[in-house]
């Protein structure tokens, strides 16, 4: 495992993420008709279409793969400028993602906060937390990358 992050964004980065995308992955296939019905607060579970349901499958997949990625990035280089590069990658996604799920979302929903369901929590308020650990990482704040050990030869 990469030793050159400092303790906390290495536990949320390498062990919180991957779990989370992971329970993200499965989520479409246990219910796409669930996953795709909570994507937005106070919509009820419906039959969905077979382009839906693929829609629904294929964001199960990807999440799957960016739990992969995450693993075989974070668990085999002990290089900072691949680590600094990969959640930089993170950081811009974590933009994209939350603007997404905000311009999709009506106002009403979106300030509601009380009224959000777990997926607008992950969607939002994970994707947040995660930005604000990658953000404070990339500025610093948990003080200098470790370096990585040395090879013996």
């Amino acid at each position: 495992m990469t030793s050159i992050l400092p303790p906390v964004p290495k536990f949320v980065i390498t062990v919180f993420e991957p779990l989370s995308l992971i329970a993200g992955a499965v989520a479409p296939f246990v219910s796409p008709e669930w996953f795709v019905a909570e994507q937005i607060p106070g919509f009820a579970t419906q039959p969905i279409t077979a382009q839906t349901a693929m829609v629904a499958y294929q964001l199960g997949n990807i999440y799957l793969l960016l739990a992969m990625v995450g693993i075989a990035v974070l668990y085999t280089t002990t290089e900072p400028k691949v680590v600094r590069n990969y959640v930089i990658a993170l950081w811009i996604a974590d933009i994209g993602h939350v603007a997404v799920t905000c311009w999709v979302m009506d106002y009403e929903k979106l300030v509601n906060v009380a009224g959000w369901n777990p997926l607008t929590w992950g969607n939002i308020g994970v994707t947040l937390g995660l930005f604000s650990v990658r953000t404070a990482y990339l500025f610093g704040l948990f003080g200098p990358d470790r370096k990585p050990p040395s090879k013996i030869l």
